[in-house]
């Protein structure tokens, strides 16, 4: 039976899976490194010379009281990337490392499993615990660093007790924080707690592990019988096991319930059956003595807890210290629980012969590796074995010690295995993992996928695109779509963004080649974009436009079916074998070609695409702020707006065309020429049909007289062009039918519309009056389009986003030229006729290209129904910068540093204050206090400089920093200032204003409330 039939059969909601980890480790900065280094059979510890720096070759073994010259060391772990957690520099100062890696390691979990906090609806938990450092003993020696940081903000920074609530505070985690100490057990206590907690309802997902972080590392001292090896070498199990060494690492994994995992198309790396703490109580000879009883009860109530037999686990990752006492203890232990008389079936290691012993971090560690073997389906080897313990009796035991990197055969059973970690006063942790089920077969298909990127900054973009390549050419064969599903919804947006739109991975990594050859991207600017849709007219159909929206996006095919059902009993046939006849058949789209070059079927055909792509948008999760469109568009404007119902707006379209049809043929003009200088020009029998901007006019009248015009215009050197466009709208000609067109506007239900709608009429927002009163209508199918002075209006509010929501480019184009346009974003969602662009991938950049300036969309939306799994991908490029105190008698007193050196604080020798050239100086009276107030925020912040309008919180201030920043100005006050005057006033300049109010005896500066915590620090470069 496989493992996921077997699992069919069980209770899935009893079990936990592990769908993401993170470590940092000694020579491994994620999990796939570590990997490496496990199957490789890496030892990784860090020896040390006597002059205290790394060596190649290993010292000798240290005599009993001296220090032990080895370490399991993490590389960067006094680097920190400030910016990506909304810490100022010295708040980045006074965090303890361990905090510091440990929350850069949740996020990085989180990552891996693929869930952004901020989307997921559900309660995230966090359950950890560390070490204790001597952090806070340095900082407290070099306190003049610290810009007069108080004992109280020293103890958050690096007490413990915190690093959980720290975690939850940073990323935004609404489940529990709860810090478990347990010490060498801790974080496998903690992956117990987290399950708990997951079956009891508590959160639906939750972060569990531990850190251990001595900065600069902590050397032991060796003591016959202690638990360090004098010569710093691990040798779990063996006969000259004298010990552990001590080492450096973080590391955490997110669980879940299985039955949630499976359902929400989590990628499994592991099923935890079961798991079980206790302790040995007074039963072992000293507080620090481990107990066969506890230990062997420990492991027997987890595979209770598991339902699984002894005989079907096959690796053990025991604690494995590799001391003299330790590890025959636990032998027994072990062999007591299984209580088989089978021998020797059960493959054993221990991590510590790898890293060493990181202590809080310890059990989560041996976790991982057994998490990573089951997902390789390899044992790697357990090192230093030569020879076994002679206390040890593997002989008549179930175990045998694992020396090779071995394919973890067992015979077609499922793959099963135990953790052990045992902490220094009796409290013990076992856990039963198994293999993953399989995952459902991938969905493959060539549909594009728009894939999405973001960082703080732009070289952490340029770099998060390289990893994604290379992480795309590495594994091939992960599907697409999951691939952009996941970075949709598993990654937090930040302000640099870049995106690609590709069908398989070859397209997506041409992409990543272009970026890579010209990093940027996109770089939000702060507040909202509105958008406007924009609807054009009669020209841009053409046969199969929309083709690819109607076979794969559900809420475009629906429109495009609604308006069908509507009109063929109208028309007498099928819209759909004009839009989207079958490409093999010619006959087909001969007969689709001419139909859609009558006037009627294509001005139905146009309004029908623009009326589908609208409800498509709204799908993806993108709502007009405002609509305007061009002659044509306009209906569709205003059905979109809530003028008319669809229905209705058919019909009206319908008569409209069928009455413009009637009509002599005509012909129309597109000049490029000012309104101003062209209609001097105008002869009898030309009409002014259109002005779409300060230089772009369109003619209407008989072909006869408009050819005449064109060949007048040639003679002058002006360049025109005919429109495919038969009749003569917006002119006298249309004079003949407006009576007969009065009546069907009288015929359909108007209402006023509900949003923002400007008229291509007027050039202004249409009133409720209008949109009722068939007169406006009527004016509007004779009269001049002036979409110029409707984009003018628009143009005129804040920065927008124009986006063309029918066939062609038209609109976007009319938009871009506009002498206003300025910082506003034309778009175009579906391609030109000419473009062989495909409709999905013109529409997908187009999402890409709104989601890069920071238009919210709705991913699932955009997934059509599809289902797509959380699949692990690169996670975030830290921008990491050196920030480290350290004590008074070490060499390099501080070392708070980033890039070459630059010290993190206050330089004393330069001003703290520079305004920007843009900004307004303040008046004279005031210069003093703005420079006291700036120099004071750099102090308290721990940055070099300040502007004038750089706001205190989003630089990572809180309310601690407030309360100090108001005694460092209170000698320069004659009025009180309080924590929340800095809340609303948090600007230098706003500040020195409320400063000089207050002085004066006016009233203070109106705002909110205070808030109960300081304003989240937005994404900054």
């Amino acid at each position: 039976m496989s493992a996921s039939q077997e699992l069919e059969e069980e209770d899935r909601s009893a079990h936990i899976a592990v769908v993401g980890l993170a470590c940092r480790l000694p020579g491994a900065a994620n999990a796939e490194e570590f990997w490496a280094n496990l199957a490789g059979g890496v030892e990784s510890i860090t020896f040390f010379g006597p002059d205290g720096r790394p060596c190649q070759q290993p010292a000798g073994e240290s005599a009993s009281g001296q220090e032990v010259p080895a370490f399991g060391m993490v590389a960067d772990a006094d680097m920190f990337d400030a910016a990506a957690f909304s810490c100022s520099p010295l708040e980045a100062l006074m965090l303890d490392p361990q905090h510091r890696v440990f929350l850069e390691c949740a996020r990085e979990a989180l990552e891996d499993a693929g869930y952004d906090p901020a989307r997921y609806r559900g309660a995230i938990g966090v359950y950890a615990g560390g070490s204790e450092t001597s952090y806070l003993s340095a900082l407290r020696a070099r306190r003049d660093l610290l810009a007069g940081a108080s004992d109280w903000q020293l103890r958050l920074a690096t007490g413990v007790d915190f690093l959980t609530s720290r975690v939850a505070y940073k990323l935004g985690l609404r489940g529990p924080a709860v810090t478990v100490q347990t010490a060498c057990s801790t974080s496998l206590v903690a992956i117990h707690v987290a399950a708990q907690a997951l079956l009891a309802g508590d959160c639906d997902i939750a972060l569990a592990g531990g850190a251990s972080m001595h900065v600069p590392p902590r050397f032991g001292h060796y003591s016959e019988g202690g638990p360090l090896s004098p010569d710093g070498r691990c040798r779990a199990f063996d006969s000259r096991a004298q010990g552990t060494v001590g080492s450096n690492g973080a590391a955490l994994v997110v669980l879940k319930r299985l039955s949630d995992a499976l359902e929400d198309g989590d990628t499994i790396r592991a099923v935890l059956r079961g798991s079980a703490i206790n302790n040995d109580a007074a039963g072992k000879i000293g507080f620090t003595a481990p107990s066969v009883e506890g230990q062997a009860h420990v492991i027997e109530t987890a595979q209770r807890a598991a339902g699984v037999e002894p005989e079907g686990i096959t690796y053990i990752e025991a604690h494995g210290t590799g001391t003299r006492l330790g590890d025959p203890i636990e032998l027994a232990a072990l062999t007591k629980a299984f209580g088989t008389s089978q021998r020797h079936f059960c493959w054993i290691g221990s991590v510590k012969t790898n890293i060493g012993h990181t202590d809080a971090a310890a059990g989560v560690a041996g976790f991982i590796k057994t998490v990573l073997a089951l997902e390789h389906r390899k044992l790697p080897p357990s090192l230093n074995f030569e020879k076994p313990n002679p206390e040890i009796d593997f002989e008549h035991s179930p175990f045998r010690v694992n020396t090779e990197l071995r394919d973890w055969d067992t015979g077609g059973l499922q793959r099963r295995a135990g953790v052990s970690s045992l902490g220094i006063g009796g409290t013990n942790a076992h856990a039963v993992l198994e293999e993953a089920p399989e995952p459902p077969a991938p969905e493959r298909s060539s549909t594009p996928q728009l894939l999405v990127l973001s960082a703080h900054g732009p070289a952490a973009l340029a770099r998060a695109v390289d990893r994604l390549g290379g992480h795309l050419r590495k594994h091939p064969e992960v599907p697409l779509g999951d691939v952009a599903w996941t970075l949709q919804v598993g990654r937090s947006a930040h302000a640099h963004r870049w995106f690609a739109v590709g069908r398989d991975t070859s397209e997506v990594l041409r992409a990543l080649a272009e970026q890579e050859a010209s990093p940027g991207g996109a770089r939000l600017e702060p507040g909202e974009r509105p958008v406007v849709f924009m609807f054009s007219g009669h020209g841009g159909q053409h046969v199969g436009m929309g083709r690819e929206l109607y076979a794969t996006q559900p809420a475009f095919r629906e429109a495009v079916d609604e308006c069908r059902a509507h009109l063929t009993p109208l028309v007498g046939f099928d819209l759909r074998t004009v839009l989207h006849p079958e490409p093999s058949d010619a006959d087909a789209l001969e007969q689709a070609s001419a139909r859609m070059g009558e006037l009627v079927i294509g001005q139905l055909s146009v309004f029908v695409i623009e009326y589908a792509v609208a409800r498509l948008w709204k799908r993806w999760g993108v709502k007009p702020a405002a609509v305007v469109g061009h002659s044509l568009g306009a209906y569709a404007a205003a059905t979109v707006a809530g003028v008319f119902s669809l229905p209705d707006a058919l019909r009206l379209v319908l008569e409209r065309a069928r009455i413009i049809a009637s009509l002599p043929e005509g012909a129309m003009l597109a000049v490029p020429l000012p309104e101003a200088e062209l209609a001097p020009l105008l002869q009898a029998g030309i009409s002014l049909a259109a002005v779409n901007g300060p230089a772009q006019c369109t003619l209407a009248g008989t072909v006869a007289d408009i050819e005449a015009f064109q060949a007048r215009l040639t003679a002058r050197g002006v360049e025109s062009r005919i429109l495919r466009i038969p009749r003569a709208g917006h002119s006298h000609l249309v004079e003949p039918v407006l009576a007969a067109f009065t009546a069907c506007v009288q015929r359909v239900e108007r209402r006023p519309p509900q949003l923002p709608w400007i008229s291509d009429l007027t050039g202004a927002a249409v009133s409720a009056e209008q949109a009722v009163d068939p007169a406006y209508w009527v004016a509007h199918l004779r009269h001049t389009v002036r979409f110029g002075d409707a984009l003018s209006t628009l143009l005129a509010g804040p920065a927008s986003i124009f986006l063309e929501v029918g066939p062609g480019r038209t609109l976007a184009t009319l938009a871009r030229q506009h002498p206003a346009a300025g910082t506003h974003l034309s778009v175009a969602t579906l391609p030109h006729p000419a473009d062989n662009t495909s409709d999905l991938v013109s529409a997908l950049t187009a999402a890409g290209r709104l989601w890069s300036v920071g238009v919210p969309l709705s991913w699932q939306g955009l997934h059509a129904g599809a289902r797509r799994r959380r699949v692990p991908l690169p996670t975030y490029p830290f921008e990491r910068q050196r920030y480290l105190v350290e004590a008074p008698d070490m060499p390099a007193p501080v070392s708070a540093q980033a890039g070459e050196g630059t010290l993190l604080g206050v330089p004393r020798n330069e001003p703290a204050f520079v305004a920007p050239a843009a900004e307004q100086e303040l008046p004279g009276s005031e210069d003093l206090m703005v420079r006291r107030i700036a120099t004071a925020f750099a102090e308290v912040l721990g940055l070099p400089r300040v502007g004038l309008h750089d706001n205190f919180f989003e630089l990572g201030g809180d309310s601690l920093m407030a309360s100090q920043l108001i005694a460092r100005l209170r000698p320069h006050l004659s009025a009180p200032l309080r924590v929340k005057n800095i809340f609303r006033a948090p600007t230098v300049a706003r500040l020195a204003r409320f400063i000089e109010e207050a002085s004066a005896g006016a009233s203070p500066p109106s705002g909110p409330d205070e808030p109960a915590s300081p304003p989240v620090r937005p994404s900054t470069s």
